[in-house]
């Protein structure tokens, strides 16, 4: 769980604070990428350059540092982290966050973070016994916060009892807990398409595409990652599926269209898959034999189901009188030529939310490779991502549709209470 995750180590004013050096280590050597962030009073414990050594990252600290402000550093760092753990997390710290004060770099950016939070709290027993620490403990855990310690045995000050921070392979452990239920889109329902759909001609032949399915998996295993209830439907591949999903194998559209379906209502749809156009009118029963030199046998077509536009104007459902439209249904474009209008006019005609257009042309090798451009093609614009490897684009995509539906639950909440107000 923590293999190729952003932690922001957040280290506050506890004596503990000389253990996390070690625990930076400990994270980077489970394959995540730590930078951290010192506090003010964190700094009279542990030094900056300890931190940077062991972590291979700048140390952020100061909130008015004008080049990171000037960058919106705090916001950046917010954002960008997959997991947020503070240690030691002191009494004086827990009651900052739990009423919301941004004083310090570590308390500013806990405010503007909506990404999951690890506390490892630390502080003399008779602190953490203290009736308001209980009571900001409370608030903190309701609100969402996870907890790891602390733990009884020897204090600083000499005293037994409950207030020492956890050890660090019980942060560890937390923190992959901590991943795997927490998220920005835990309690979200997804449901993604991928790879190709192969249209039987006769037993032994079939009209297919190139597509890998590289990106519709990546695209799967990233909103996982971000804690949504992934079902992938995949058409055949030669490539693992992402963990933590549940894998619906199919080879031909309508087995795709029907799968779809059967999936039940989701909150998101993202149809990566390539499906193709047309199948035959009649599959053969027997192999087509070669006939005489000269003689190419005629293949009549029909359409295929168009899974994405009725996913968008129709919805998801086993049937159609309970259907349910996804809150954000986004589709692929796949060109070779007049990208962005290409994709303008297929957003117009399915009715979906997201075009992702991507240049398929030979020389890019986009079909089967590692790497993707594209631009995200909406009705209010047109966003041009630089070129990227697929998993990359995978998290940025699951990132920009976990902030779009934070934004559009904040203005159904925000519409409700002006309702409210209004009766």
């Amino acid at each position: 769980m923590l293999n190729g995750k952003n932690i922001l180590l957040a280290i506050t004013g506890g004596i503990a604070a000389y253990k996390t050096p070690e625990l930076a280590r400990a994270l980077k050597k489970a394959g995540a990428d730590v930078t951290c962030v010192l506090s003010q009073n964190g700094a009279q414990f542990v030094s900056e350059l300890a931190l940077q050594s062991v972590s291979g990252n700048r140390v952020y600290g100061d909130l008015f540092s004008l080049t990171d402000e000037h960058e919106m550093g705090h916001i950046s760092l917010a954002r960008n982290a997959d997991l947020i753990i503070v240690a030691p997390a002191t009494a004086n710290t827990l009651a900052k966050i739990a009423h919301g004060e941004a004083t310090n770099m570590v308390t500013t950016l806990l405010l503007a973070t909506t990404k999951p939070i690890l506390l490892a709290p630390a502080m003399n027993w008779a602190m953490w016994e203290n009736p308001a620490t209980v009571e900001n403990v409370k608030t903190l855990s309701v609100r969402g916060a996870s907890m790891v310690g602390p733990v009884a045995g020897e204090l600083a000050c000499g005293e037994e009892g409950m207030g020492r921070m956890a050890d660090i392979e019980d942060i560890l452990e937390a923190a992959e807990m901590a991943l795997e239920l927490s998220g920005p889109l835990k309690g979200v329902l997804a449901t993604v398409t991928s790879g190709p759909t192969h249209e039987p001609i006769d037993p032994v032949r079939y009209i297919a595409n190139r597509s890998s399915g590289k990106q519709g998996h990546a695209i799967a295993g990233a909103l996982a990652e971000l804690g949504a209830e992934v079902t992938l439907i995949s058409g055949p591949t030669n490539i693992a599926p992402p963990e933590n999903i549940t894998l619906v194998n199919v080879i031909t559209a309508n087995e795709m269209m029907a799968a779809v379906n059967n999936s039940g209502c989701a909150d998101i749809f993202v149809g990566a898959a390539a499906v193709s156009d047309w199948r035959m009118a009649d599959t053969k029963k027997q192999k087509i034999k070669k006939q005489s030199p000269g003689t190419v046998p005629e293949l009549k077509l029909t359409e295929n189901p168009d899974i994405l536009k009725t996913v968008a104007t129709i919805g998801i459902s086993g049937g159609l009188s309970n259907s349910a439209r996804p809150q954000l249904v986004i589709g692929f474009a796949a060109e070779t030529e007049n990208l962005i209008e290409n994709a303008r006019r297929k957003l117009a005609a399915k009715g979906c939310d997201w075009i992702l257009a991507n240049d398929v042309s030979n020389e890019t090798d986009t079909f089967g490779g590692d790497d993707n451009q594209v631009h995200l093609v909406t009705r209010s614009g047109v966003e041009e991502w630089p070129r990227m490897n697929k998993r990359q684009l995978a998290k940025k995509l699951a990132e920009k549709i976990a902030d779009t539906l934070l934004d559009n639950s904040r203005l159904a909440n925000a519409h409700l209470t002006s309702t409210k107000d209004v009766s």
